[in-house]
């Protein structure tokens, strides 16, 4: 049975978090606040009654529950300082479609809005169903999101770090038009996906590519694969490298290919070549490497960012990077629903902690752009740097 929905209509109080239920598999996370909510905003309701946003999260997910949780607390962190004409009732659910589907059926009766699905599987039922009838920001992309149609009042927000790959191929076509590229992937299912994408991108923006698949053991690259590497580079060179690996991975590349001249080809990668504060290695092995990511991740001091506060888990471990990024989604989800509340039909620009986002809702298909910053590694951090549009 679906718990009872929390309904929040004031501020939480200054108090350490309750321990999470048995049952959740639940990590809560602290907010610290920096400061008070901005008052006399606008209410977004003429007739001066406060929006309804229901905030549909498996927290009871024993695979998800933990990302529910971190985009709970930034959603909640971004409603606090902006809640004014707001009222948001989270709703726990599990993962799977057969217990979202009932739950926001009945939840939307209730609410004037819905934020979720986060599960990909439920987001994907709930495209296909006739349920969409009021307006719904999923936190996640269908399975197949170039084939499925979402329904005119839905609109997905997800990360997709697809997307970062294909923005990187036209990153590096800018820096080096009609560059020769190799590939280099591990066989996760996530890194095989970045490849793809950064390949069939590359293709329409002017690009030769080949990919080459690494072996891993435990997470560590083949040092013989590596050394073959280094012999393929120097008989058949290419202009720049594209690595869809995590960063570790990414640091043995770059120690495996240190020497010049293969150590002068720039490497190209998304958000996975950064691990954020939760890695204590400040080496330089990445320095020049350059990638995309959330403001949230490399852009720690500007005002955008500043203006929420940072998550502190309760047991004080540090946070991964996926769950900053996942905080940071739940900080731009609050500010969606309430642009799309204040400013029903109209376009929306949005300076915001997951990139600049560009969206159209309320005519015709949903549109949603989300342009994240450049970033190079410098003294062993990733740093924002300036690109040519």
């Amino acid at each position: 049975m679906t718990s009872p929905p929390e309904r929040v209509t004031a501020p939480p109080e200054r108090r350490p978090a309750p321990p999470p239920e048995a049952d959740a598999q639940v990590e809560t996370f602290a907010v610290a606040m920096p400061g008070t909510a901005n008052e006399g905003q606008a209410t977004a309701a003429a007739t001066g009654q406060p929006v309804r946003i229901g905030l549909l999260l498996p927290l009871r997910s024993e695979t998800l529950g933990r990302a529910a949780d971190a985009v709970r607390a930034g959603f909640m962190a971004a409603w606090e300082r902006d809640r004014a004409g707001f009222e948001v009732t989270v709703v726990e659910t599990g993962d799977a479609a057969g217990d979202v589907l009932p739950t926001y059926q009945s939840t939307l009766a209730q609410q004037d809005m819905i934020v979720g699905p986060l599960a990909r599987s439920a987001v994907t039922a709930l495209a296909a169903s006739p349920l969409v009838t009021k307006p719904t920001i999923a936190l996640n992309h269908p399975e197949d999101r170039e084939g499925t149609a979402l329904p005119p009042k839905m609109l997905s927000i997800g990360l997709s770090i697809e997307e970062e790959a294909r923005q990187v191929a036209e990153w590096a076509a800018r820096e080096h038009p009609g560059a020769n590229v190799m590939i280099l992937s591990g066989s996760a299912a996530w890194q095989r996906r970045i490849a793809s994408a950064f390949a069939g991108h590359a293709a329409q923006v002017g690009m030769a590519t080949k990919t080459l698949e690494l072996a891993a053991l435990n997470g560590y690259l083949s040092d013989p694969e590596l050394v073959a590497l280094r012999a393929r580079l120097a008989e058949q060179p290419v202009d720049l490298l594209f690595a869809a690996l995590d960063a570790g991975q990414a640091r043995q590349l770059r120690v495996a290919l240190a020497a010049p001249p293969l150590g002068e080809i720039p490497l190209y990668g998304t958000s996975s070549l950064n691990p954020g504060r939760v890695s204590l290695y400040q080496g330089t092995e990445l320095d020049g490497v350059k990638l995309l990511d959330l403001p949230w991740q490399v852009e720690r001091d500007s005002p955008t960012v500043t203006a929420y506060p940072q998550p502190v888990p309760r047991d004080e471990e540090r946070l991964t990077a996926d769950m900053e990024r996942l905080y940071a989604l739940g900080i731009d989800a609050f500010r969606v629903a309430r642009e799309i509340a204040l400013h029903p039909g109209q376009p929306i620009a949005l300076d915001g902690v997951t990139g600049k986002l560009s969206i159209d809702f309320g005519n015709g298909p949903a549109r949603v752009k989300r342009v994240e910053p450049a970033a190079v590694y410098r003294n062993g951090v990733p740093v924002p740097v300036s690109t040519t549009p």
